[in-house]
């Protein structure tokens, strides 16, 4: 495949060429003895109080711009962890009378985007910048791409980078010049240690269950398929992994968690990316009241950890995450919002019912489907602050234990926050012959084209024969959680790699100017 370069990524390389020839590595070995961060710099430094800790630092990092003085420059250096400014005197770099490594070095073969490292001390600008007085550095890797330019000027930058198109595909270059997104997975990373403490300290033990399967369970979706050269069977990527985990349950676990990698061949759009990220946690001896209270519990920790606050700013909206949660059920919510009492409709009453809301119906949506519609169209907008709809009719739900005292509902529950559902919980059905049941109506569904309707899974029924205990379980979109908490309006923004639709690599010329 021919490579298409810029003006600038050839000049570039002709720096590279130059390098060599001085006997300059360009990409050496990794080795370099950073021994602080531009962070604890900025913290810790206080001038002439503690001037002598400041009097031997190495840091490392991206060159971001350089601002010449002739015999001297300034420069930013971006670390991982934020910016600081260096200065260099051609003098003091460059001893005797070879000045090389200043004049041809510094002055004509670094670009901005090259990662350099500096020694020497810390002290303070007549304009009150704290820097580093340069006594030695070194080119530690030759960039040959430029970056986007970014102007920064008064405290405002101007030139941002903010096309989505380049940001995602190059989440790497959208790092760099826009270090500000970094703190996103920064918060996301406290945010899955925070549930992992929760769950750890409360006595629940993490596991791994497969991606692949032979039956795609657990979820009313429609999964990817793929196949098994070595068995010569075809595999289905996870769409969830609630059957798994409540294996472990029969088994004699009394509470797993998992962190699922889960894949859905469905739609894409600001909430929906087709792999993603759920929690999911099964815990014996338990219902779904006793989920409700512990969500509470777990949205009020996680929010804490990622904010040290339990309220989030969501667009122009504040949403409390503080315990307890507003409870009520989807025939209720329904009605709130439509004024019509759906509970009991049957399946063409529903339908009638669609219509009337100009809403979608077709012949293979049953029951459950419509009811679903009824509320994802009519009424979920509505529930900003943490909110438990609670009681859902038992065809929405085919792995839920049926209601103790309503008839036609099950125990289950959606937790809704800013108009998205964000957790989904049942006390679970344990009982085999209702579970199989529920799966031969799934079969009928897909018999009517419903590609989301469920398979039957064999082996899952054999496993509730041998018995599971009474078990409550829930699944929580990390994804969704993560862009609520960090007030980002889109689920690419969370994910450091979002799918995209593949680049003709061999059509690409780079044109990007430095």
């Amino acid at each position: 495949m021919s490579q298409h370069l810029s003006e600038q990524e050839l000049i570039r390389r002709e720096k590279l060429a130059a390098l060599q020839n001085l006997g300059i590595d360009p990409f050496p070995a990794p080795l370099y003895p950073v021994n602080t961060t531009s962070v604890y710099i900025r913290e810790h430094y206080k001038g002439e109080e503690n001037k002598t800790d400041f009097a031997d630092v190495c840091i490392a990092g991206r060159l971001m711009s350089i601002r010449d003085m002739g015999k001297a420059a300034f420069a930013v250096i971006q670390d991982s962890v934020g910016k600081m400014q260096v200065y260099l005197k051609r003098d003091e770099i460059c001893l005797g009378e070879d000045k090389t490594l200043y004049d041809q070095v510094w002055k004509k073969l670094l670009d901005i985007g090259d990662i350099i490292g500096v020694k020497g001390y810390v002290f303070t600008t007549k304009t009150g910048e704290t820097s580093i007085h340069v006594k030695e550095f070194t080119l530690l890797t030759k960039s040959l791409k430029p970056l986007p330019i970014v102007k920064e000027a008064e405290g405002h930058t101007f030139d941002a980078v903010t096309d989505p198109e380049f940001r995602y595909r190059q989440r790497y270059a959208d790092l760099i010049v826009n270090p500000h997104v970094k703190e996103v997975f920064v918060k996301r990373a406290k945010l899955m240690n925070a549930i992992r403490e929760f769950l750890n300290e409360n006595g629940a033990l993490e596991v791994d269950t497969p991606v692949l399967q032979s039956i795609p369970g657990g979820a009313a979706a429609k999964p990817f398929i793929t196949h098994h050269n070595a068995l010569d069977v075809p595999f289905y990527m996870r769409i969830a992994n609630e059957l798994y985990l409540k294996r472990l349950i029969v088994g004699g676990f009394d509470w797993v968690y998992e962190f699922s990698r889960n894949f859905r061949n469905e739609g894409m759009d600001r909430t929906h990316n087709p792999e993603f990220t759920v929690l999911e946690f099964y815990t014996a001896y338990k219902d779904y009241e006793w989920m409700m209270n512990v969500t509470e519990q777990l949205m009020e920790r996680v929010a804490l950890a990622v904010n040290n606050t339990t309220t989030a700013t969501v667009a122009d909206k504040e949403i409390d995450f503080k315990a307890p949660y507003k409870r009520i059920s989807i025939y209720d919510a329904i009605k709130e919002h439509t004024g019509i009492d759906v509970s009991e409709m049957n399946e063409e009453q529903l339908r009638e019912v669609c219509k009337q809301l100009h809403l979608k119906s077709d012949a293979s949506m049953g029951k459950g489907k419509l009811i679903d519609e009824i509320f994802g169209e009519k009424c979920e907008e509505h529930y900003i602050q943490p909110t438990f709809i609670i009681d859902y009719p038992v065809e929405m739900s085919p792995l839920t234990k049926k209601h103790r005292s309503k008839a036609g509902l099950v125990e289950r529950f959606e937790l809704m926050v800013n108009g998205k559902e964000i957790a989904n919980a049942y006390t679970e059905l344990n009982d085999p012959i209702d579970q199989r049941d529920r799966f031969e109506d799934q079969v009928k569904l897909m018999e009517r084209g419903d590609d989301e309707a469920m398979f039957i899974d064999y082996d899952f029924l054999r496993a509730l024969e041998y018995g599971m205990p009474p078990t409550s379980g829930i699944g929580i979109g990390i994804d969704r959680l993560c862009m609520l908490l960090t007030n980002q309006p889109s689920i690419q923004d969370v994910l450091l790699f979002p799918q995209m639709r593949p680049e003709k690599m061999e059509e690409n010329v780079h044109t990007t100017q430095a």
